[in-house]
């Protein structure tokens, strides 16, 4: 069977969360569950960097402005996982061209990156914490969930994959407006630290009379 399927979803998977992907990967082909995964990605040390990876974007995740800052550092770092991920899995395959699965596995989680990306802005519009904690819960969970029954049935989690895009792009149409709020207060915030910056230097400079010295 082709690994396309399972490609598109560890992709989608890794624009949520890159971290969890390749941990569930390795501890899944470690533990014998599945030969689909590749040797590299079960190294002990893959498995530990990715393990404490994954406890730091638990926690980054889970707070309010944080979340968002933490998604601006990974908009490279998730789709350029996705994309390797990818090409291991088409390389372990040996059905899809390398170049083609990286691609495939790039862009996806590029698209799905801007999705948890926008969403979390909308999110932070409200002053309520409560609200990223129950959205990063259900982004954990629902990668775990998908990535397990890929690697089980990878046509079918490539539809629910792909059906979960769909709706996150057009749900992003909607919260267009409570992006560019959430947008709007960061920028205020920037100006309001520069302006408290710049006060204390203004004090500490010594005044000036104005006019030119008389000896």
């Amino acid at each position: 069977m082709s690994v396309l399927p399972l490609v598109f979803t560890s992709g989608w998977a890794s624009g949520i969360n890159a971290y969890a992907v390749v941990l569930l990967f390795g501890v899944f082909g470690a533990t014998g569950l599945t030969d689909e995964v590749p040797e590299s990605l079960q190294r002990t040390d893959v498995l530990v960097v990715a393990g404490v990876l994954f406890l730091c974007e638990a926690v980054a995740d889970k707070i309010p402005y944080v979340d968002s800052a933490w998604d601006a550092v990974h908009t490279v770092i998730r789709p350029v996982s996705g994309a390797v991920v990818g090409a291991l899995l088409a390389g372990q395959n040996g059905s899809l061209p390398e170049l083609a699965a990286g691609a495939v596995g790039g862009s996806t989680a590029l698209l799905s990156h801007f999705v948890k990306a926008g969403t979390r802005m909308a999110v932070n519009s409200s002053p309520e914490p409560f609200s990223n904690v129950a959205l990063s819960l259900a982004e954990d969970l629902g990668v775990a969930a998908v990535i397990t029954f890929a690697l089980f049935h990878p046509v079918a989690a490539a539809i629910i994959a792909a059906v979960l895009l769909a709706l996150g792009l057009v749900i992003l149409v909607f919260l267009a407006r409570r992006i560019h709020r959430f947008l709007r207060r960061r920028s205020q915030r920037r100006e309001e630290r520069r302006l408290a910056d710049a006060m204390p230097r203004a004090r500490s400079r010594p005044p000036s009379d104005g006019g030119p010295e008389h000896f």
